[in-house]
């Protein structure tokens, strides 16, 4: 299968709507990590086939378990999964943070050229982070322990907001949840083309909405 078929029938696979201007959008922001990530090496896989699964697929099998609202995704690297949610989902806002500049001017310019108009990027540590926003939602892939992403994230929650963060085999981490937090519900991922154990971590502060 070329790219394209292969995203496709990852979406299907997954039971994702997502029309053929998106999927296109999709590969064009795969073009653009592939001819970036030869310079600035945003990414160890260098293979497009393999992006698809690793990527692109990854980050679109967290969709069917997220709220509408808007999100913070936080050590967003080289756009992942804000950028590729941020597609599938031009009504939600996603606000894109990472403290490595050279991953947030690739972000920068992967969302203009895709002409996203929901999607804001910051080049800023986590914990130093001030705004006047708080977010219905979170989420991080691969950013930190996940104690450690609550606490670090924890100031910027909207006061109904709960976390999303995508782990492989979350188990081991539950035990550092801080306190005032806890984990709602963990969802395993079965991500089309890759193999790797996947899952999604739902945590929320006590008193925030229930799953």
């Amino acid at each position: 299968m070329n790219l394209a078929e292969e995203l496709q029938h990852g979406v299907a696979q997954l039971g994702i709507t997502l029309d053929g201007d998106a999927q296109g959008k999709l590969l064009d922001y795969l073009a653009l990590l592939h001819k970036w990530n030869k310079v600035y090496n945003l990414t160890a896989i260098r293979d497009p086939q393999q992006m698809v699964s690793n990527h692109l697929l990854d980050s679109l099998a967290v969709l069917p378990h997220l709220w509408a609202g808007r999100w913070l995704d936080v050590g967003c690297g080289a756009g992942l999964p804000g950028l590729v949610l941020a597609v599938a989902q031009p009504d939600w806002q996603f606000a894109m943070l990472d403290s490595n500049s050279k991953k947030t001017g690739f972000v920068q310019q992967a969302t203009i050229e895709l002409g996203l108009n929901n999607v804001s990027v910051h080049c800023a540590r986590v914990e130093d982070w001030q705004t006047d926003e708080r977010f219905d939602g979170i989420t991080s892939r691969a950013f930190s322990e996940l104690g450690e992403f609550l606490r670090s994230t924890r100031h910027l929650i909207a006061p109904q907001g709960r976390w999303a963060a995508m782990k492989g085999e979350p188990q081991q981490e539950l035990a550092g949840v801080p306190d005032g937090c806890r984990v709602e519900q963990i969802v395993q991922l079965c991500v089309p083309g890759l193999a790797a154990a996947r899952s999604l971590v739902i945590a929320t502060c006590d008193g925030g909405k229930a799953i």
